[in-house]
């Protein structure tokens, strides 16, 4: 479970990557750089 939930943190975190090149926002990077962490500390 702990894998699965690190995996949609992690591919979430890559849509909003996607999503921040069109438009900047320094609380949406935050977000993305979390979402990162988490997922890939839950993933491995």
């Amino acid at each position: 479970m702990k894998r699965t939930l690190g995996l949609i943190l992690f591919w979430n975190a890559c849509g909003m990557l996607i999503m921040m090149l069109i438009g900047n926002n320094i609380i949406g990077i935050i977000l993305i750089a979390m979402c990162l962490l988490i997922g890939y500390n839950l993933y491995c």
